[in-house]
Protein backbone atom coordinates (compact mmCIF):
# COMPACT_ATOMS: atom_id res chain seq x y z
CA UNK A 1 0.00 0.00 0.00
CA UNK A 2 3.24 2.81 0.50
CA UNK A 3 4.34 1.53 -2.81
CA UNK A 4 0.73 2.67 -3.96
CA UNK A 5 0.85 5.95 -2.19
CA UNK A 6 3.99 6.88 -2.80
CA UNK A 7 3.54 6.70 -6.90
CA UNK A 8 0.00 8.44 -6.06
CA UNK A 9 2.04 11.52 -4.95
CA UNK A 10 4.71 11.49 -7.94
CA UNK A 11 2.49 11.04 -10.06
CA UNK A 12 0.36 13.96 -8.45
CA UNK A 13 -2.83 11.94 -8.12
CA UNK A 14 -5.00 11.18 -5.49
CA UNK A 15 -4.27 8.67 -3.01
CA UNK A 16 -6.45 5.47 -3.42
CA UNK A 17 -9.74 5.43 -1.15
CA UNK A 18 -9.45 3.16 2.02
CA UNK A 19 -12.50 1.90 2.98
CA UNK A 20 -13.19 2.89 6.57
CA UNK A 21 -15.29 0.49 8.98
CA UNK A 22 -18.77 0.52 9.06
CA UNK A 23 -20.09 1.69 12.11
CA UNK A 24 -21.47 -0.55 14.89
CA UNK A 25 -24.97 -1.00 14.68
CA UNK A 26 -26.98 0.61 16.67
CA UNK A 27 -27.86 -1.52 19.93
CA UNK A 28 -31.12 -1.77 20.36
CA UNK A 29 -33.00 -0.12 23.78
CA UNK A 30 -33.06 -3.66 25.54
CA UNK A 31 -29.41 -3.77 24.90
CA UNK A 32 -28.54 -0.68 26.06
CA UNK A 33 -30.82 -1.56 29.07
CA UNK A 34 -28.97 -5.05 29.76
CA UNK A 35 -25.63 -3.73 29.38
CA UNK A 36 -26.34 -0.31 32.03
CA UNK A 37 -27.62 -3.49 34.59
CA UNK A 38 -24.46 -5.10 33.94
CA UNK A 39 -22.80 -2.60 34.73
CA UNK A 40 -23.91 -2.47 38.25
CA UNK A 41 -22.72 -6.13 38.75
CA UNK A 42 -21.13 -6.43 41.87
CA UNK A 43 -23.24 -3.77 43.68
CA UNK A 44 -25.68 -4.09 46.30
CA UNK A 45 -28.46 -1.75 46.64
CA UNK A 46 -31.10 -1.11 49.89
CA UNK A 47 -34.34 0.10 48.71
CA UNK A 48 -37.80 1.25 49.95
CA UNK A 49 -41.47 0.69 48.61
CA UNK A 50 -42.84 3.82 46.77
CA UNK A 51 -45.84 2.54 45.79
CA UNK A 52 -48.03 -0.10 47.52
CA UNK A 53 -51.16 -0.78 49.24
CA UNK A 54 -51.93 -2.47 52.48
CA UNK A 55 -50.93 -5.96 51.76
CA UNK A 56 -47.34 -4.79 51.09
CA UNK A 57 -46.84 -4.10 55.00
CA UNK A 58 -44.22 -6.64 55.33
CA UNK A 59 -42.38 -5.28 52.88
CA UNK A 60 -42.28 -1.05 54.21
CA UNK A 61 -41.67 -3.01 57.72
CA UNK A 62 -38.21 -4.82 56.50
CA UNK A 63 -34.76 -4.04 54.79
CA UNK A 64 -34.92 -4.20 51.25
CA UNK A 65 -31.71 -5.28 49.91
CA UNK A 66 -30.62 -6.40 46.22
CA UNK A 67 -27.36 -7.40 44.89
CA UNK A 68 -26.65 -7.25 41.21
CA UNK A 69 -25.06 -10.82 41.74
CA UNK A 70 -23.77 -12.34 38.58
CA UNK A 71 -23.67 -11.17 34.96
CA UNK A 72 -22.29 -12.54 31.95
CA UNK A 73 -23.53 -11.84 28.14
CA UNK A 74 -26.78 -13.85 28.26
CA UNK A 75 -28.35 -13.50 31.98
CA UNK A 76 -28.06 -11.03 34.89
CA UNK A 77 -28.72 -12.64 38.58
CA UNK A 78 -30.50 -10.22 41.15
CA UNK A 79 -31.41 -11.37 44.31
CA UNK A 80 -33.97 -9.60 46.69
CA UNK A 81 -33.85 -9.90 50.27
CA UNK A 82 -36.84 -8.51 51.92
CA UNK A 83 -35.67 -8.67 55.58
CA UNK A 84 -34.25 -12.51 56.70
CA UNK A 85 -36.30 -13.80 53.61
CA UNK A 86 -33.82 -14.56 51.10
CA UNK A 87 -35.94 -16.81 48.88
CA UNK A 88 -36.12 -14.04 45.59
CA UNK A 89 -34.12 -14.19 42.92
CA UNK A 90 -34.70 -12.18 39.61
CA UNK A 91 -33.80 -13.71 36.34
CA UNK A 92 -33.13 -10.69 33.31
CA UNK A 93 -32.35 -12.99 30.17
CA UNK A 94 -31.05 -11.79 26.59
CA UNK A 95 -33.77 -13.06 23.87
CA UNK A 96 -32.76 -14.75 20.72
CA UNK A 97 -34.89 -11.89 19.25
CA UNK A 98 -33.15 -9.11 20.74
CA UNK A 99 -35.65 -9.06 23.71
CA UNK A 100 -35.78 -9.28 27.49
CA UNK A 101 -36.89 -11.78 29.59
CA UNK A 102 -37.74 -11.46 33.25
CA UNK A 103 -38.21 -14.51 35.34
CA UNK A 104 -38.73 -14.81 39.23
CA UNK A 105 -36.99 -17.71 41.08
CA UNK A 106 -38.48 -18.30 44.63
CA UNK A 107 -36.74 -20.86 46.94
CA UNK A 108 -37.21 -22.32 50.14
CA UNK A 109 -34.42 -21.94 52.76
CA UNK A 110 -33.19 -25.38 51.40
CA UNK A 111 -32.64 -24.26 48.01
CA UNK A 112 -35.43 -26.45 47.14
CA UNK A 113 -37.55 -24.37 44.49
CA UNK A 114 -41.08 -23.31 45.40
CA UNK A 115 -44.15 -24.24 43.08
CA UNK A 116 -45.02 -20.86 42.59
CA UNK A 117 -41.16 -20.03 40.96
CA UNK A 118 -40.51 -19.24 37.36
CA UNK A 119 -42.80 -16.83 36.33
CA UNK A 120 -42.44 -13.96 34.45
CA UNK A 121 -42.76 -12.29 30.96
CA UNK A 122 -40.86 -11.45 28.04
CA UNK A 123 -40.44 -8.08 26.58
CA UNK A 124 -43.07 -7.45 23.44
CA UNK A 125 -41.99 -3.90 22.76
CA UNK A 126 -38.39 -2.02 22.25
CA UNK A 127 -39.07 0.09 25.77
CA UNK A 128 -35.71 1.96 26.24
CA UNK A 129 -32.49 2.25 27.71
CA UNK A 130 -34.31 3.03 30.45
CA UNK A 131 -37.32 0.80 31.38
CA UNK A 132 -38.17 -2.46 30.16
CA UNK A 133 -41.77 -3.94 30.48
CA UNK A 134 -42.37 -7.34 30.73
CA UNK A 135 -46.38 -8.98 30.59
CA UNK A 136 -47.41 -11.85 32.01
CA UNK A 137 -46.75 -15.20 29.78
CA UNK A 138 -48.57 -18.36 28.92
CA UNK A 139 -46.49 -20.15 31.26
CA UNK A 140 -46.97 -18.69 34.52
CA UNK A 141 -51.00 -17.59 33.15
CA UNK A 142 -51.04 -21.35 33.49
CA UNK A 143 -49.22 -21.44 36.68
CA UNK A 144 -50.93 -18.89 38.44
CA UNK A 145 -54.25 -20.35 37.31
CA UNK A 146 -53.67 -24.47 38.45
CA UNK A 147 -52.55 -22.38 41.64
CA UNK A 148 -55.78 -20.58 42.26
CA UNK A 149 -54.05 -16.91 41.41
CA UNK A 150 -55.55 -16.11 38.53
CA UNK A 151 -55.65 -12.67 39.73
CA UNK A 152 -52.55 -12.45 38.35
CA UNK A 153 -52.84 -13.37 35.15
CA UNK A 154 -52.91 -9.74 33.94
CA UNK A 155 -49.61 -8.97 35.79
CA UNK A 156 -47.20 -6.49 34.04
CA UNK A 157 -43.53 -6.23 35.33
CA UNK A 158 -40.87 -3.64 34.95
CA UNK A 159 -37.66 -3.08 35.30
CA UNK A 160 -36.34 0.79 35.65
CA UNK A 161 -32.71 2.47 35.48
CA UNK A 162 -32.01 5.78 35.41
CA UNK A 163 -28.54 7.61 36.94
CA UNK A 164 -30.06 7.82 40.35
CA UNK A 165 -32.59 4.70 40.96
CA UNK A 166 -33.24 1.02 39.80
CA UNK A 167 -36.78 0.09 40.42
CA UNK A 168 -39.07 -3.14 40.34
CA UNK A 169 -42.80 -2.82 39.73
CA UNK A 170 -45.65 -5.00 39.98
CA UNK A 171 -48.53 -3.50 38.07
CA UNK A 172 -51.99 -4.67 36.89
CA UNK A 173 -55.61 -3.59 37.21
CA UNK A 174 -56.34 -2.47 41.04
CA UNK A 175 -52.94 -2.98 41.93
CA UNK A 176 -49.39 -1.13 41.76
CA UNK A 177 -46.34 -1.98 43.57
CA UNK A 178 -43.37 -0.21 42.94
CA UNK A 179 -39.66 -0.38 44.93
CA UNK A 180 -37.11 1.84 44.38
CA UNK A 181 -33.21 1.09 45.03
CA UNK A 182 -31.21 4.27 45.14
CA UNK A 183 -27.94 3.80 43.39
CA UNK A 184 -25.96 6.11 45.50
CA UNK A 185 -26.06 4.41 48.30
CA UNK A 186 -24.97 1.10 46.67
CA UNK A 187 -22.25 -0.71 48.06
CA UNK A 188 -19.29 -2.88 46.18
CA UNK A 189 -18.20 -6.28 47.75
Amino acid sequence: MKTVLALCVLLGLSAPAIAAPLPAAPKTPADQFFARLTALCGKTLTGQVVAGDAADEPFRKAKLVMTVASCDAREIRIPFHVGEDRSRTWIITRLEGGGLRLKHDHRHADGVEDELSRYGGDTVEPGSADQQRFPVDAEAKAMFTRLNRAVSNTNVWSLGLTDQAFTYELSRPGRLFRVSFDLHQGTQP
